[in-house]
Formats: structure tokens, sequence, C-alpha cells
């Protein structure tokens, strides 16, 4: 097991309400949640329409046939609650959560379209201190997944092989996992203004922003409007650089990679390669300690090096390039990472249960504080702590739970 730091998290004692879907929102309240804050999850009775969202449990016959990995996993260490947001009496529930009094409560995430009851300035008149995250698609308000404004950048033209005029999407929500980390340093940084001025926040966050920044920051729309043309499809080779893919002896693929002057050295080194390297810069006019000179004589450098590769099978490139310490990295399945994991090769990761009883693989947080990883947190179970939040946080007693309950406003776990 790997060590773990048992002092108090960061965010111990800050609250959260977090009423959001798929993957950004929920990622944001998981970044939080692991570092100490309480996140409670508001849900509809039966789930949204992520509760089921795939990967599931598809075993056949075993426990927790149907259960998603996904939304398990995303929303692990939270406290969920369930409540019939249809009805007045639910929607009374939420706002009054939501807008609880305490100095570290009033907190807000959510990706809510068309609850007018969960408008900001609503919430704001009962809470004027509130700290409101709301995730977008469009700024302007129109839907959009990762999917979709991967597409309106343009990535998808610039990603696959150098053939072929069809675009290719990456299945990596990357988008989606970035406006996640984005939600919890936009609360963060909300709830120290008010720290510190007494104001609350109302944040909006699109999606579509969120990638557009990424690919300006990147500097590649400068580049397109420099240059006038698409950037050009180049496969596995890395732009402006050296980097691609080889294939072993044994046919296992490694990429590798020569960002700076030292780890180009590094190659040219193990593979012995430096005299021929030497040569061709001499016949071309180039400069190969230049990253720029490596990227235009990158197809003519790869088929130098591709021989070297082909007669060592993995485990002589793996032993020889760490030896030289060229950067470098193998090619893996999924499986081959789940092999890594059950031998203790990835800390990072923990083993979970699913409240059905399948097992699962999660994470903990990537952050180590004093050298140490945090604990992956709990799964979720639907509902599992709607009865200790309307006490604790609301004061309700027994009785006034119960008639929730009979009135069906509220659902207890599994609900």
């Amino acid at each position: 097991m790997p060590e773990t730091d048992s002092a108090p998290k960061p965010l111990t004692g800050l609250e959260i309400v977090e009423c959001a879907s798929f993957v950004a929102g929920p990622t944001g309240g998981m970044t939080l949640a692991q570092l100490g804050a309480q996140v409670i999850r508001i849900d509809p009775i039966g789930g949204g329409s992520d509760h089921h969202r795939w990967p599931v449990v598809g075993h056949g016959t075993g426990p927790g046939e149907g259960e998603s990995y996904y939304w398990a996993s995303l929303n692990k260490g939270k406290r969920s609650i369930a409540v019939d947001m249809r009805s007045p009496e639910g929607r009374e529930l939420v706002v009054a959560l939501i807008t609880a009094p305490g100095q570290n409560r009033g907190i807000l995430v959510d990706n809510v379209v068309g609850r007018r009851w969960m408008a900001n300035n609503v919430l704001v008149a009962h809470r004027p201190d509130l700290v409101h995250l709301r995730v977008q698609g469009h700024p302007d308000g129109r839907p959009a997944v990762d999917y979709t404004v991967n597409a309106e950048v343009g990535i998808p033209g610039i990603t696959g092989p150098e053939v072929g005029g069809a675009p290719v999407n990456h299945v990596l929500p990357a988008w989606d996992l970035v406006t996640g980390l984005t939600v919890s340093t936009g609360v963060l940084a909300a709830v120290y203004q008010r720290s510190h001025t007494g104001r609350g926040a109302y944040i909006e966050l699109a999606l579509a922003d969120v990638a557009l920044a990424g690919v300006a920051n990147l500097g590649w729309l400068s580049e397109t409007a420099e240059k006038g043309t698409e950037r050009p499809r180049h496969g596995n080779h890395v732009y402006g650089s050296f980097g691609v893919d080889f294939v072993c002896s044994d046919g296992r693929r490694v990429m590798v990679v020569a960002l700076t002057e030292g780890q180009w050295s590094a190659l040219c080194d193990v593979t012995g390669t430096r005299e021929v390297f030497a040569a061709l810069a001499t016949a071309m006019g180039a400069d190969l300690t230049n990253e720029a000179d490596r990227y235009r004589l990158r197809e003519t450098i790869a088929a130098i090096l591709r021989p070297w590769f082909a007669a060592r099978d993995f485990k002589q490139v793996h032993d020889e390039l760490d030896a030289a310490k060229v950067l470098w990295g193998r090619y893996q399945g999924t499986r081959d990472v789940v092999a890594d994991h059950r031998a203790g090769r990835h800390p990072v990761l923990a083993d979970t249960a699913l409240p059905g009883g399948a097992p699962a693989i999660t994470a903990r947080s990537p952050l180590r504080w004093n050298a140490a990883y945090g604990e992956a947190g709990v799964a979720p179970l639907l509902g599992r702590e709607t009865d200790e939040v309307l006490a604790d946080r609301l004061g309700l007693s027994e009785a006034e739970i119960g008639g929730l309950h009979s009135r069906g406003v509220v659902a207890g776990p599994g609900a």
C-alpha cells in the first residue's frame, strides 16, 4: 500500500453543494473533496442522466450488475442526497441546502439549464455572499460537450495519420477534465476573495471557452493567423521538435522524444548515430542541436534510427534507453496498466468496491502532500446521506424527514 498522509486535509471544514452531471462539474467537486472539502451531491431520485453511464459493471450475474464505474469514480468521497426537484418542497430543500448559513458554506457548483428557481439572482436573495460557479457549454448558453467543442477548435483536423482527409476524434475528454480542474480553481479563488471582502461571486465557466483558451495559449491560433493555412497532420511525430514511435524486433512499440539538446545527444550516443547525423547536418545545412531543424528533417532522422530499434527486442531497448537517459515511453494497453497496478507500480491508483460489491479501480488525488498520497474516497451510493444531510445541515427532525420520504420528496440509499 502507498503511504498516505494522515494530517488534516487543506480544505477540511469547507462545505460545497454540487448539482452537476457528466464530467466537468463532478471532476471539480471530486478534486475539492479529495482535498478535504465536504461535497454534498444533489441528484434527482433515481439518478441523473449520467448515473448509469458507461463503462458499467457488465459481467452478467455478479454483484452490482449495471453499476457505473464512471459515476462512482467521478463522485467518490462525496455525500449523496436524492431529491425530487420537480416538487415545490424538493426545490425549497435544495435552495435551503445551497444557501445554508455558516462561514464555510454557501458554495455551489452546478451545470443546470432552465431551472429558474436555481438562477443566481434567486439564490443570492437568500444568501448575498453566495459563491456560485456554473459550468456551461457555450458562454451564450448553447449546449456543448467535449467532443463538439474539440471539433470546433480544430483539433480533429490535425490529429491522426498524414494520409486521409477525415477528422480524427480523440477518445479522451480533455476539455472536460481541464474544465473540471478550472472549476476547483475558480471556487477556491472566490472563497479566498469572500474571506477577505465578505463578497460572494457568480462565476460562469464555458467548456467552449476553456477549449479556445487552451489552443490560443499554446500559440496554435497565432500560427494559423500568421501562415494563413491549417497545420498539416504529422501522424505520431511531435510538432516542432523530434519525437516519433519506433517498432522493436518483437513488435512492441516505443515513443522516443528529443526536445532538448541533451536529450538529442543521449539518443545519438545510445544508437551510435552521432557521426551519421553530423554528416547529414553538413549535407543539409542543418544544425541538429536545434529542435526546429530536427523537426524539418524528422522523416530522415526516423529512417536512420529505425534499424537500431528493429534489431533489438523491447527489453534491450528498455535497458539501453534507460541507461543512456533517453526520454521515451512504451506503448501499452489498459490491460498493461491494470497489471502494473496489481504489481504495485502505480501508487496513485487505488482498489475500491462499488456499493453493489463489484471491485473497481479508481484514483487518489495526484497531489502528494508531505510526500504522501491521500485516500481515494469512498464510492458513492445515490441518496446514502439524504437523512444525515437534512438533519445536520437543515436541522430537520426524524419526523420531518420521515414525512418527506412518505411524500416522495426525498429518497434514501439506492433511490
